[in-house]
């Protein structure tokens, strides 16, 4: 084996040796949490990831542990340029904050970097000679037609597929044949090499799905790739052992991998940190829930939300309600806290995947909005609009104060606020009527929408122009305004008119009504004595004009 160690150190050069690495090894204070995010720099950034992270921070902060980003970008082929700051500029938007890792594509902060795998080579190098010193991993010099031949036999013969056992055609080969092999240049892989027994079993204890029995893994895992990178499966074993990870949360699709990651493990001498696998977020798809798909859902890319623009608070609020069913009580019991000071708790995760409802997410990110102030609402959208609405941004630039007296209108000074704003990109939709260039309702749509006759519209529109005073205090002009209602033929209250509707064209809410839609050409609004407020006389008298 020697022979093939310094034959392998001329193929993979590396200056770094295990002795060093441990030496500068620096442990972490005893019972001191530590969690990590390792996402792949591989383009969009899944919601899942962003959940994942939270879970992963807030596992680590509620014990004033250390929250890692680390970069797991040794698959080069999958590798996007610019992704790394997507990661990065993702977490930071929810407000979701490492202690250490990668703050850019080119920085780092903390003391056990680097914390991006492509830089840490010389690293791994280090501890596959070592595994390969202990006759704990061999070289393999299978072709991909030979593992395909290998698979098919198996399938034919109805075996489980793999390279373990027999298969595996180099993990007692001569070292005459490795090192001729080598000698040649035959392109290489290094496997792990199992003593596991896929026969027996072994009670694994998850931090969020409790314990599990599963088979020993004893399949030969490529640790070293041809091109000299290596596997996930074995970076993540050195990187978490260097780094003092304590807790590793990430999805249920690792949880077959656990035995194999456990036995790696235990084959370099370590303690391996406690893992917990989260269920995916699923998503309704004909009646039936499904693994939200990066591929197939819109709604799986943290852009969806941005685009839409949902408050990021509210998706962060939203995903905490995702991992803890208890944060809605917190919520209304504490409106106004912030989220970070919710008692997040491990042990009150579901097990299985929570259902993405966007009709919660909606609920949610109105009543963030609601709680909003006109100042702090004007400011997040005119903050979003720049990226998103250019035209709203320019919009409201030049135009600050009639916005700011608009997000006023039941926000400011009343018991109840209303909370008809959804989302940042639905907001204009809203309010729109507020300004003449947008409003350009169809000719007669005051009679269609209120279902009132033209001369009854004419008649009290003309008499209410005539008596308008916008100095009045709200009660004094809807008793004015009562009073010109009842002067027309409209009854007091419902009781009155249930009794003779005949006499009457309606209520005086019937023709309150018909100032709404004359004035914004919609049925529903806020207020309609501080909307008028907000518009002005001109502005009220203008539009009310058109209608008689």
């Amino acid at each position: 084996m020697d022979n093939i160690i310094k034959k392998m150190d001329t193929l993979f050069p590396s200056t770094l040796t295990v002795e060093d690495i441990e030496k500068e090894h620096k442990p972490r204070p005893e019972n001191h949490t530590v969690t990590r995010i390792a996402p792949s720099p591989t383009g969009m950034m899944h919601i899942g990831s962003v959940y994942a992270a939270l879970i992963s921070e807030r596992v680590a902060h509620m014990a004033n542990g250390t929250f890692i980003l680390r970069i797991e970008d040794t698959d080069s082929k999958r590798k996007v340029e610019g992704a790394t700051d997507i990661i990065i500029n993702g977490l930071k938007r929810y407000g979701i904050t490492s202690d250490e890792g990668a703050i850019s594509a080119t920085e780092e902060v903390g003391d056990y970097g680097p914390y991006t795998q492509s830089d840490r080579y010389d690293i791994y190098l280090a501890y596959i000679k070592k595994l390969l010193q202990e006759d704990l991993a061999y070289p393999c010099f299978c072709t991909e037609d030979e593992l395909n031949d290998i698979r098919e036999q198996q399938t034919k013969q109805g075996l489980r597929t793999g390279y373990y056992g027999s298969w595996a055609k180099y993990k007692n080969a001569p070292q005459e044949v490795i090192l001729e092999h080598l000698e040649k240049g035959t392109p290489f892989t290094v496997r792990f090499k199992s003593t596991g027994k896929n026969f027996n079993k072994r009670l694994f204890d998850d931090i969020l799905k409790g314990k599990r029995n599963l088979p020993e893994n004893d399949a030969d895992v490529v640790i070293l790739k041809a091109s000299g990178l290596p596997t996930y499966h074995f970076a993540h074993i050195i990187d978490d052992h260097l780094m003092g990870t304590t807790h590793v949360i990430r999805g249920d699709e690792w949880l077959s991998s656990l035995p194999l990651h456990v036995q790696l493990f235990e084959a370099m001498g370590w303690t391996p940190p406690h893992y917990g696998h989260i269920s995916p977020i699923e998503i309704m798809d004909d009646n039936k829930r499904r693994k939200l798909s990066k591929r197939k859902d819109p709604e799986a890319s943290v852009t969806f939300y941005e685009e839409k623009g949902y408050p990021k608070e509210a998706v962060l609020e939203y995903l905490m309600n995702l991992a803890n069913s208890g944060f809605e009580k917190f919520r209304t019991e504490n409106p106004d806290e912030s989220v970070w000071n919710f008692p997040f708790d491990l042990q009150k995760m579901g097990r299985s995947g929570a259902l993405l409802d966007l009709a919660k997410l909606d609920s949610i990110s109105r009543d963030y909005i609601g709680r909003l102030s006109a100042e702090e609402l004007y400011n997040s959208l005119f903050e979003w609009s720049e990226t998103m609405a250019p035209d709203l941004y320019t919009r409201m630039k030049n135009d600050k104060d009639y916005f700011l007296n608009i997000f006023k209108i039941e926000r400011e000074n009343v018991e109840r606020v209303r909370k008809d704003f959804t989302n940042w990109s639905t907001i204009w939709h809203e309010i729109d009527y507020f300004f003449d260039d947008s409003f350009s309702p169809e000719d007669g749509y005051v009679a269609k929408i209120t279902e009132q006759s033209p001369e009854v519209i004419k008649e009290f529109l003309s008499d209410f122009i005539n008596h308008y005073n916008e100095k009045l205090s709200n009660e004094d002009w809807f008793s004015n305004m009562k009073t010109l209602a009842e002067t027309h033929g409209f009854a007091p209250n419902g009781k009155t008119y249930k009794k003779d509707p005949d006499s009457y064209h309606g209520t005086v809410s019937d023709a309150a009504k018909i100032l709404r839609v004359a004035l914004t050409g919609r049925a529903q609004t806020p207020d309609l004595y501080s909307l008028m407020q907000v518009m002005g006389k001109e502005r009220v008298i203008q539009r009310l004009n058109k209608s008689v």
